[in-house]
């Protein structure tokens, strides 16, 4: 009786334990917002991070000043005059109560737009943020970057080599 009372136990604890880091997501925490008019909504955009890198993960929030229950949305994102992105607005995954996009990075530095289109009970509205400035991508280039994380890559291989050679029967 003991033993399956601590094993029972023990399960519990384990499966406590393991449900643990589902609640280590850290909240989003906006550090710059831009406000947005698209007809009769009021948007605010927040930004994670500020000012915008190219390459660098951010989060991005949309949130209407009367929240986002009756609504439905759209977000085109336009790098120079180019549609580079052209998705629904869905619920931030860590912030369920406005639309957003989770760990998103900007591929490339330069002037973007944000245009959202939003149809609510007010009826469909347009707005853009203009002039998004997204900066060059911090840290060394991509190239080096990923030269020089594959050098412990060459480093298992060449150790596996030398293991083998070293371990391989002899042929007589």
């Amino acid at each position: 009786m003991r033993k399956t009372l601590l094993g029972l136990l023990g399960t519990a604890a384990l499966l406590l334990g393991l449900a643990a880091p589902a609640l280590a997501y850290e909240p989003v925490n906006i550090v710059h917002t831009e406000k947005v008019q698209a007809g009769p909504y009021n948007l605010t955009v927040g930004f994670s991070t500020w000012p915008v890198k190219a390459m660098q993960s951010l989060d991005f929030t949309f949130a209407p000043e009367d929240g986002i229950a009756d609504k439905k949305g759209k977000l085109t994102m336009f790098y120079g005059q180019e549609e580079v992105d052209d998705s629904p607005l869905a619920r931030h995954p860590r912030k369920r109560e406005v639309w957003g996009l989770d760990i998103h990075a900007m591929p490339a530095q330069g002037t973007w737009t944000f245009r959202f289109d939003i149809d609510g009970p007010a009826g469909p509205a347009t707005g853009e943020l203009k002039n998004l400035q997204v900066m060059d991508q911090p840290g060394p280039p991509m190239g080096l970057s990923w030269a020089i994380s594959t050098i412990p890559l060459f480093g298992l291989i060449a150790f596996i080599v030398i293991a083998w050679r070293r371990t391989r029967p002899a042929n007589r």
